[in-house]
């Protein structure tokens, strides 16, 4: 029986690893669709005011729906073996305490934080910080009683915490936990609340929608001086661990956790029914994958270079036509493509439809659109890596994404904390100047240091070394 939905580890995999690839091209000489849109080049200085759709700002929500997507098999599975909800609970506030750790621990290793210029003193330091990092959150994989595994945890956390507040920083700053890492710290609290959230309304669907309702009345709501929604909106007892802002991602967590049940849905009747595909299936999916791959770039074509009306007619021109083609789905990978398209071309028109309000789809600050339409891409995603990784098993070509996505927290950390101290360590770093002399080069910089962290990760992975929360 086969309990692992390939698509859910490739669709986290692909998040990560173009987090990674949006971290290291060359900065200011690539064209702007290479980069955030409100971030263009070659100053990269924010701006608010630009609205767009790059392949960067698809990054982080994707990796936020791939989360959510898991909740059914993660705390699904647990609830079904009997577990005690408040035992679940307290797991997902434990399991954000233990990210914003790591957001904090990380962002203040970073070579660059510790000296300015970086010497071999931050570079070292660094190192030490991954190396830290395994006893924090993987399972030494050596035979000892319980109480030794927790003790070996506990000691590694005291002694980054001793590291942290001890250490020397560039320009005089000092260990401070509201400097961390700021996507760490959004996981984090979507790692509590996307979790609560889930084990309160698994049964119902509509419950799960209606706590984003109330959510948006309250964000809409929150700018009316002296109202009970502004006090809600502002009241944070730990400022550097929670804000009521972001929440907001739970627009994009829970849309994740109703794909992960249709994922689960399907695994089952595979499972129980022994379930093949049929030859219908075969030319439903060659159709579906071009489809959903031509709706993800129609968009970030058309979004980013705001043609915005002529992106909604050819949107719903493909999604009414997709619709049609899956209103009789009668097979067990049909059933899993219709619920999977017609939610996510709901979403997708749904941010469309917003797209004018807020100024435009924006990441940041994130506008209504961007969530939706966001939402409504990783459906689509999800729909494609489906049919390429379980309906065709296209493994060979897939491993990468795959094991990257079952262990991304080292795929995370390894390009800051692994490979350039060490490229700094050996002398390789000033070599990496030379490939910021024009676009193809700036862009092979970021595919050999992601390259080089996917095979990193994809090594742990194989040997079975995790990082857990």
């Amino acid at each position: 029986m086969n309990q692992r939905a390939y698509a859910l580890d490739a669709l986290r995999g692909y998040a990560i690893i173009t987090m990674v690839l949006s971290a290291t091209v060359a900065s200011g000489i690539l064209p702007a669709w290479m980069y955030h849109a409100q971030e263009p080049p070659p100053s990269h200085i924010y701006n608010p005011a630009l609205a767009g759709l790059t392949w960067v700002d698809l990054v982080f929500p994707f990796f936020l729906f791939a989360m959510g997507a898991a909740f059914p098999f993660s705390i699904g599975k647990r609830i079904e073996k009997g577990e005690n909800l408040i035992r679940l609970v307290w797991d997902a506030v434990k399991r954000g305490l233990q990210l914003t750790f790591f957001a904090i621990f990380i962002q203040h290793f970073y070579p660059y934080v510790l000296s300015s210029p970086q010497d071999t003193r931050s570079w070292g330091l660094a190192l030490l910080c991954f190396a830290l990092l395994f006893p924090m959150f993987m399972r030494i994989p050596l035979k000892m009683p319980a109480w030794a595994h927790t003790g070996i945890k506990l000691l590694a956390y005291l002694l980054a915490f001793v590291l942290m507040i001890t250490v020397k920083y560039a320009d005089g700053r000092t260990w401070d936990p509201g400097f961390s890492n700021i996507i760490i710290l959004l996981l984090a609290n979507m790692a509590v609340f996307g979790s609560i959230v889930y084990i309160f309304t698994r049964r119902n669907r509509w419950a799960r929608v209606a706590v984003l309702i109330c959510l948006m009345a309250i964000y809409l709501s929150a700018g009316i001086s002296g109202s009970w929604a502004q006090a809600v909106y502002d009241f944070t007892p730990f400022p550097w661990m929670y804000k009521f802002t972001y929440l907001k991602y739970l627009f994009i967590v829970i849309p994740g956790s109703i794909a992960g049940e249709y994922l689960k849905e399907w695994m089952v009747r595979r499972n129980k029914e022994s379930v093949l595909p049929i030859e219908t299936d075969r030319r439903f999916s060659f159709f579906f994958l071009a489809l959903t791959i031509s709706v993800i770039i129609l968009n970030l074509c058309f979004l980013q270079s705001r043609l915005v009306e002529m992106n909604l007619v050819f949107t719903s021109v493909l999604l009414v036509f997709g619709c049609f083609l899956l209103r009789k789905a009668d097979s067990n990978y049909q059933k899993l493509w219709k619920d999977l398209f017609y939610a996510g071309a709901y979403l997708l028109i749904l941010g469309l439809f917003f797209e004018s309000y807020e100024g435009g789809i924006k990441k940041d600050p994130p506008s209504y659109s961007y969530y939706f339409v966001t939402s409504g891409l990783a459906f689509m995603a999800l729909l494609a890596l489906n049919i390429i990784c379980d309906f065709y098993g296209y493994v060979r070509g897939t491993k990468f994404l795959v094991m990257s996505g079952q262990n991304p927290m080292i795929a995370y950390a390894a390009g800051d904390l692994l490979i350039m101290p060490v490229f700094s360590l050996v002398g390789i770093t000033p070599l990496l100047s030379y490939l910021s002399a024009n676009p193809w080069l700036g862009f092979l910089r970021g595919v050999i240091i992601t390259t080089i962290a996917v095979l990193i990760t994809m090594l742990f992975t194989r040997i079975k070394w995790f990082w857990r929360t």
